[in-house]
């Protein structure tokens, strides 16, 4: 596996950096609804339990990779 390691921490780094993105979408979606429908509709909420969810999962995914070792204590960013 170390020679695929590289690969798979660029991987790790894409996936995280798209759950940011994702994350940040639903963030400005749900002031873009909040803004447009006055408080009118429960879009606001949903937008905002979407960026909840994705953070939760970020979060778990990234503490079960580091307890199964897949991310290492150094961090990804020390595998060469």
């Amino acid at each position: 596996m170390s020679e695929s390691q590289p690969e798979f921490s660029m991987f790790i780094k894409i996936f995280v950096v798209l759950m940011l993105v994702a994350i940040f979408v639903s963030l400005f979606s749900a002031l873009v609804f909040l803004l447009r429908d006055k408080g009118q509709s429960t879009r606001t909420a949903q937008a905002l339990a979407w960026r909840i969810g994705l953070s939760l999962t970020l979060f778990v995914l990234l503490m079960a990779g580091f307890y199964f070792g897949i991310i290492p204590p150094e961090g990804v960013f020390a595998i060469r």
